[in-house]
């Protein structure tokens, strides 16, 4: 390879655990169809908050789908939907740690902020609050011994360790947290790690539940979520001029990434090539991107100066598109900006629509429709659009997934606190014209 070449990395195995499937076709089947993941919470009693819906993962059981559930006991209701994404990725791209490459295998993940329980919180709190106080030793003041498997599983890493235990990964690995760009920025992560040499495989990602108590109420301190509690399978309308905010998912996707030449030896199925990364920070509010998309559009010219690709070759883009009034306009504000006369050419579709908002879990989950796109050449639907926004007049796909043969996909994932990520998938047929 010349010293200027940058290596191409290949994308050959998903998994997703999502609110519209349990698995990767079946969220992808359900996509295309515009099925909607929301309805009435129903892991924990809502009925106290302003909103009362989310888009929750429905009957799912990681237990089926692992040979090994010894991690199981470590593992918070995200690490479980983690494992499982993970899992399905591995079994996709018909690969996996061995004893004799392991340690050129690395991990990347987007992980959650709240990786502890609420009710394990609230058993922290009621046997604190009897005295006041804890004992030295690591005792509640009335003899109650903290579980050190609850502590282990509340750290941030937690989900890392678990991961690179499940599935004997023993090289490079990180765990990143940068709110919703969380999922994204790791698989921007994971494809500098291979270009550097670090690792010849990588398992990227991301996971996410903040559907409790302690989730919902934050966000609903916010103003940030949707309150149409009476609509839930249409409350979620990216881009529309009704839009009043987002509905809060949870799930986990994972990508599989290896040496094109290597995957190409194998006789791997190829998705995709991930082709470029980008990311920036807007430095504007901790909730908002700035109104004229300086942030976004810095991360989108990124990825597309790390694809080598300029933006003709996109002709499709999984937008954040939360339902936010505010970050939908600024998002549509930097696409314009970089798309310019292009922009009516470039089919539009933010999958939240269906699935709500899966915060670290997102930039994956989106990463891999990208990849999905590509395969089976059709755009996704930008669901529950009825009432244009002037201000987001880009080319959304409405009614029905759009077919045609997509050379080149970018998703945006754009984090609380100004985090913006940007990822470029190129069609396998493109990268071996």
């Amino acid at each position: 390879m010349a010293e200027n070449q940058k290596r191409r990395i290949a994308v050959t195995g998903i998994g997703l655990v999502t609110p519209v499937g349990n698995s990767t076709e079946e969220t992808w089947k359900n996509l295309q169809e515009g099925k909607s993941g929301a309805g009435p919470i129903t892991n924990f009693d809502a009925s106290g908050f302003s909103t009362t819906i989310g888009a929750e993962v429905k009957d799912y059981d990681v237990a089926d789908v692992l040979e090994d559930t010894k991690q199981l006991k470590y593992s918070s209701r995200s690490h479980k939907f983690a494992l499982g994404a993970a899992a399905e990725a591995l079994a996709d791209a018909g690969i996996a740690p061995t004893a004799e490459n392991s340690h050129r295998w690395g991990l990347s993940v987007g992980a959650g902020m709240m990786t502890n329980e609420y009710s394990d919180l609230k058993q922290v709190f009621e046997h604190a609050t009897e005295d006041g106080y804890f004992q030295p030793d690591g005792l509640l003041s009335d003899g109650y011994e903290l579980n050190p498997l609850d502590i282990c599983r509340w750290q941030c890493n937690a989900g890392l360790g678990i991961l690179t235990k499940q599935f004997g990964i023993r090289g490079y690995a990180t765990s990143v947290h940068t709110a919703c760009a969380s999922g994204g920025q790791a698989i921007g992560t994971a494809l500098k790690a291979m270009r550097r040499g670090q690792c010849d495989y990588m398992l990227a990602g991301g996971f996410d539940s903040m559907l409790n108590p302690i989730g919902i109420s934050g966000f609903c301190l916010l103003g940030a979520l949707s309150t149409d509690n009476d609509n839930p399978t249409g409350a979620s309308r990216p881009f529309d001029e009704t839009r009043n905010g987002f509905v809060l998912g949870e799930g986990a996707g994972f990508l599989v990434l290896e040496d094109w030449d290597a995957a190409e030896a194998r006789g791997a199925s190829i998705y995709a090539e991930l082709a470029g990364d980008g990311n920036s920070l807007s430095c504007y509010r901790i909730t908002d991107s700035p109104p004229d998309g300086n942030g976004p559009i810095q991360a989108i010219e990124q990825a597309l100066g790390d694809a080598d690709t300029t933006m003709e070759e996109i002709d499709y883009v999984n937008a954040h598109g939360t339902s936010t009034q505010m970050n939908d306009r600024s998002e549509c504000a930097a696409m314009k900006a970089v798309f310019q006369g292009r922009i009516s050419e470039v089919n539009v579709s933010s999958t939240k629509s269906c699935m709500g908002h899966l915060i670290a879990a997102a930039g994956a989950v989106e990463a891999a429709v990208c990849c999905l796109a590509i395969r089976d050449s059709i755009s996704p639907v930008n669901a529950n659009y009825e009432n244009p926004d002037p201000d987001c007049d880009v080319n959304l796909v409405v009614g029905e997934p759009k077919p045609g043969r997509i050379r080149a996909a970018l998703t945006n994932s754009l984090g609380f606190g100004g985090s913006n990520s940007s990822l470029v998938f190129r069609n396998p047929e493109e990268v071996n014209v």
